[in-house]
C-alpha cells in the first residue's frame, strides 16, 4: 500500500508541475524551470553519498576494524540479495543511522558511534536492515525524482515573483495563463510541492521499516531499536543539516506542531505500532 500511496504522489506531484507550468511561462517556462532542478538534482544524486559522508566526517571500516558491524551486514546482504555496501562510522552521540549511494552497487551504509553503544546486537540488525531495504528498494532515487518536480515548482514560483516585480506577468490571452492563477501557483504552489515530498519521504519510511523487519527476521528488534532511537535522539542533541535529515532513521533535528507537517519522517508511535502488527 505504501508503494501504491508512493505512486499517487509522485504522480500528484506532476500535475502540480503542470499545472504550475500552465499558470505561469507556459511550456517553455515549465522546461526551462524543470532543466534547472534536473540539473541540480541529478548533480545531488550522482554525489551525494560523498558529499553526505564528508559532511558528516564518515570513516569507512573494514572487518577486522569493526567485526560485528560488518558481520551484519555481511549477513542481511546476502538474505536481500543486494551488493555488499561500503561500512562508515561516524564519531557522534547521538545514535542513528543512514545509508546513500545513486543505486545497490554504488551504496554506502553509516551509523554513528552512539548507535553502536546503545543497541543489541539484535536490535542493530533491524536498524541495519531498514538501511538495506532503503538501498533496495532505490528510495535515493525515488526522492531525487520527487526533489527534482518540486524543484521546477519553486523555480516557476521564483519566475513568477521575478515577472510580477518586473511588470512581466501575462494577460488572460497568453498562453501562459491568467495573472491570477499565477498569483495562487506563487504562493499554493511550493508549499504543496513541499508537502507532497515530505509526504513521500514518510511513505518510503514504512516501506524501509516492513521491509528491514523482515530481512532482520523479527519486528520486535526494529521496533525496540527505534524507541531507544526517539528517546536518545531527544536527549542528544547533533548538528545535522536540515537538508539531509531525511536520510537518517530518525530524525536527528526536533519539531512539533505545524512543522509535524513538514516532517521528513512519520510519527514515531505510528512507525512501532506497524511493526508490532507485524508480530505473529
Amino acid at each position: 500500500m505504501n508503494n501504491i500511496k508512493t505512486l499517487f504522489l509522485l504522480v500528484t506531484l506532476t500535475l502540480v508541475l503542470v499545472w504550475a507550468g500552465a499558470a505561469f511561462g507556459g511550456k517553455q517556462g515549465m522546461t526551462i524551470a524543470l532543466i534547472f532542478a534536473l540539473g541540480m538534482n541529478l548533480f545531488a544524486y550522482w554525489f551525494s553519498d560523498k558529499i553526505v559522508l564528508r559532511m558528516y566526517g564518515a570513516q569507512q571500516v573494514t572487518e577486522a576494524e569493526a567485526p560485528e558491524l560488518y558481520g551484519i551486514v555481511r549477513r542481511l546482504v546476502q538474505k536481500a540479495q543486494v551488493p555488499m555496501p561500503k561500512v562508515y562510522i561516524i564519531d557522534e552521540d547521538q545514535p542513528n543511522a543512514f545509508a546513500t549511494g545513486r543505486n545497490p552497487k554504488h551504496a554506502a551504509v553509516a551509523v554513528t558511534s552512539g548507535i553502536m553503544r546503545i543497541l543489541s546486537r539484535d536490535e542493530l540488525t533491524g536498524v541495519i536492515g531498514h538501511e538495506l531495504a532503503h538501498i533496495k528498494h532505490r528510495d535515493i532515487l525515488i526522492s531525487t525524482i520527487a526533489a527534482t518536480i518540486a524543484g521546477a515548482i519553486s523555480y516557476l514560483a521564483q519566475m513568477a515573483q521575478w515577472a510580477a516585480i518586473f511588470g512581466g506577468s501575462r494577460s488572460d490571452d497568453d498562453e501562459g495563463g491568467s495573472p491570477i492563477a499565477a498569483l495562487v501557483m506563487m504562493i499554493v504552489g511550493p508549499i504543496a510541492a513541499l508537502l507532497i515530498q515530505m509526504a513521500i519521504s514518510r511513505s518510503r519510511e514504512y516501506v524501509a521499516d516492513e521491509g528491514g523487519a523482515r530481512l532482520a527476521g523479527n519486528p520486535r528488534y526494529l521496533s525496540s531499536a527505534l524507541r531507544k532511537l526517539q528517546m536518545a535522539s531527544q536527549q542528544i542533541p547533533m548538528h545535522a543539516n536540515p537538508a539531509t535529515s531525511h536520510m537518517f532513521i530518525v530524525n536527528p533535528l526536533s519539531g512539533g506542531g505545524l512543522l509535524k507537517l513538514f516532517s521528513t519522517h512519520p510519527p514515531m508511535e505510528e512507525r512501532i505500532a506497524r511493526l508490532e502488527s507485524m508480530i505473529l
